[in-house]
C-alpha cells in the first residue's frame, strides 16, 4: 500500500476513480431521495418526521467514519512520515466536521417533535457535540504555527487522543440510559427496520459513502496542486 502514498500515482488513480464515485454517489442520491420520499411509508410514532432519518443516520455514519479516517492518515504520517497521509487527514477534517454539523443539525430537527426541545444533554448527543469539537480544534491546531509540520504533528497527536470518543459515540446508548434510540441495524440477518424503510436509507449510505471518497479526492488533489505551484514560485524567487 506505500506505493500510493506517492502524490504522482495518487493522482493517477484518483482519476480513474473520481468520475465513477461521483457519478454512482448522484444515482444513489436519486435512488435514495426518491424511495424514501416516495416509496417509505410515515412511522406510526413519528409520522413524515421519521424521513429526516434518510439524511440524519447516513451523515452520523459518516462522521464517525471520517475521524477513523483521519486518526489513520494521522497515525500514518506520524510513523511513516508520509506526507500524502497528513495530506489526507487535513483533507478529511473539514469534511468530517461537515458531516458531524449536518448530524447534529438534522437531529435537533427530528428530536424537538420527538423530545419537545431541540437539544438535550445526552450521552450520544453530546459525545457527538465533542467530536464536532474535535474536527474544529483539529483544523485550527494544523494551521497555529509557522512550520507547517509541527502543526501537522500536533493535530495529529490531537486526532490519535480524540479516535476514544468514537466508540463512546458507538456504545453510549448501550452504556447509559439515554433518550436516543438504540441502533436499529446492529443485526444484520434481522435489522430491528422495515424493508420499505431499509431500501432508502441503505441507498443514502452508500450515497454518502461515495460522496465522501469524492469530496476527499477533490480536496487531496488541490492541496496537491497548491503545494505544487508554492514549489514553483519559491524556485522563481530563489
Amino acid at each position: 500500500m506505500h506505493k500510493f502514498a506517492n502524490p504522482g500515482q495518487f493522482t493517477k488513480l484518483s482519476t480513474r476513480v473520481l468520475p465513477w464515485t461521483s457519478s454512482f454517489a448522484a444515482v444513489c442520491f436519486l435512488f435514495g431521495l426518491y424511495f424514501g420520499i416516495f416509496d417509505s411509508p410515515a412511522d406510526y410514532q413519528q409520522g413524515e418526521t421519521v424521513r429526516i432519518m434518510y439524511v440524519h443516520v447516513p451523515a452520523a455514519w459518516m462522521s464517525l467514519l471520517t475521524y477513523s479516517l483521519m486518526a489513520a492518515a494521522s497515525a500514518s504520517f506520524l510513523i511513516w512520515k508520509h506526507s500524502l497521509a497528513d495530506i489526507a487527514a487535513r483533507s478529511l477534517a473539514p469534511i468530517g466536521a461537515a458531516f458531524t454539523a449536518i448530524t447534529l443539525i438534522t437531529g435537533a430537527l427530528w428530536g424537538q417533535p420527538m423530545w419537545g426541545t431541540w437539544w438535550v444533554w445526552d450521552a450520544r448527543l453530546t459525545s457527538v457535540l465533542v467530536l464536532f469539537f474535535l474536527y474544529l480544534g483539529y483544523m485550527a491546531l494544523v494551521n497555529a504555527f509557522d512550520d507547517p509540520e509541527k502543526g501537522s504533528k500536533a493535530a495529529a497527536v490531537l486526532a490519535l487522543i480524540g479516535f476514544v470518543n468514537v466508540p463512546i459515540i458507538k456504545f453510549s446508548v448501550d452504556w447509559w440510559n439515554t433518550l436516543h434510540q438504540p441502533a436499529s441495524l446492529s443485526r444484520l440477518d434481522a435489522p430491528a427496520i422495515d424493508i420499505s424503510m431499509l431500501t432508502p436509507l441503505l441507498f443514502m449510505a452508500l450515497a454518502f459513502k461515495l460522496l465522501l471518497i469524492s469530496i476527499l479526492i477533490i480536496k487531496m488533489r488541490t492541496i496537491l496542486i497548491e503545494k505544487r505551484i508554492e514549489a514553483k514560485q519559491l524556485l522563481k524567487s530563489g
